[in-house]
């Protein structure tokens, strides 16, 4: 089979080209595993951070990707989920251990032996792979496989936000970076809680324009002051500087949702700018969003079927995957990155 592997950590300042094509042995199913052939993979700004070394894999060579979507062509045994020919998906949580007690209050993404898919294990940039039937989900049927890859990642994560802040009608919504995720949120925002007013805080004016398209009332550039405090606040950016302005435009009693992975070494000077009395005083909360649960990722696959979420997509050849992540290392984002790789 093709897939493109990371052989090694590099710097994609310097080097533009981190993962090889190859030709490798399609994989088995092992016990309890399906065997799925990939027809379409999401492109992560998490895999940048793989790629970089900041959330290294646990091994190379490896094959990244966490958002595949494909069909069910082999089975291991005591594998009886699943038919031949079902369409599936893979997210970010590849496997748990299952007996913990975060697993069985449905808390498996915070379970000490949670797997990640395409970085603890070989992922989606290939044109098949293995994955546990637990952790495997049949996608509806109303989305296109490009359109469904997103789903399980930028989606299901930005579910979760969402679900963490708490948000009931009526309540003021910020977004701070406005990726894959971020419209994602929007869409979900203004389908279930269409009283709530969403304001988007995006560093460049495609993004901006795109989330007024999408039904934001108000945007503008991380350091600027919105036009009246918030209640809410959900962070999907990789830098601390993002954090700092959140919390200023963030209102008494109001919540900070992290939704990110990691934050920026480089960027720390801007918590010298922390300031107790205008930044966390009056009650302000802060709540990071660590991985994605099964719940999460299914809940979420109901809900975006309903309404129906429509992502904006770009696509690419699975040989195109290197020019897909450095535009997202660059910023020429607008929706999500899907790789087409049938």
């Amino acid at each position: 089979m093709r897939a493109m592997v990371l052989k090694e950590t590099v710097n994609l300042e310097k080097h533009k080209t981190p993962l090889k094509l190859e030709n490798i042995a399609v994989p088995k199913p092992q016990e309890r595993e399906v065997l799925i052939k990939v027809r379409a993979c999401g492109v992560c700004h998490t895999e940048l951070d793989e790629i970089e070394g900041r959330s290294p894999p646990v091994s190379l060579p490896i094959i990244i990707g966490h958002q595949a979507v494909g069909i069910v062509e082999g089975m291991g045994a005591e594998t009886n989920k699943f038919r031949l020919g079902d369409r599936v998906g893979v997210a970010w949580i590849y496997s748990s251990c299952g007996e913990c007690n975060y697993c069985l209050e449905d808390k498996d993404n915070l379970c000490i032996d949670f797997r990640a898919t395409g970085r603890d294990t070989d992922g989606g940039y290939a044109e098949y792979m293995t994955a546990p039937h637990n952790f495997v989900y049949r996608i509806p049927q109303v989305f296109t496989d490009e359109e469904a890859a997103p789903l399980l990642c930028a989606g299901a994560i930005g579910y979760r936000s969402l679900r963490l802040t708490g948000i009931q009608g009526g309540m003021s919504l910020g977004l701070t970076g406005f990726g894959a995720s971020g419209h994602l949120v929007l869409m979900m925002v203004k389908h279930t809680f269409p009283s709530s007013k969403v304001y988007v805080f995006a560093r460049n004016t495609s993004e901006r324009e795109f989330a007024r398209e999408l039904g934001a009332v108000w945007t503008g550039d991380s350091e600027d002051t919105c036009p009246e405090k918030l209640d809410l606040i959900i962070d999907t950016t990789p830098v601390w500087k993002s954090v700092v302005e959140a919390l200023r435009n963030l209102k008494s009693g109001g919540r900070l949702v992290i939704n990110a992975i990691r934050k920026e070494e480089s960027d720390k000077k801007y918590l010298l700018n922390l300031n107790y009395a205008e930044h966390l005083w009056m009650e302000k909360e802060i709540k990071s969003v660590a991985n994605v649960s099964r719940r999460d990722v299914a809940e979420f696959l109901k809900l975006a079927s309903s309404m129906p979420i429509k992502p904006d997509v770009q696509t690419y050849k699975l040989e195109e995957a290197n020019k897909a992540l450095i535009e997202l290392k660059e910023g020429k984002i607008k929706g999500a990155k899907v790789l087409k790789i049938a």
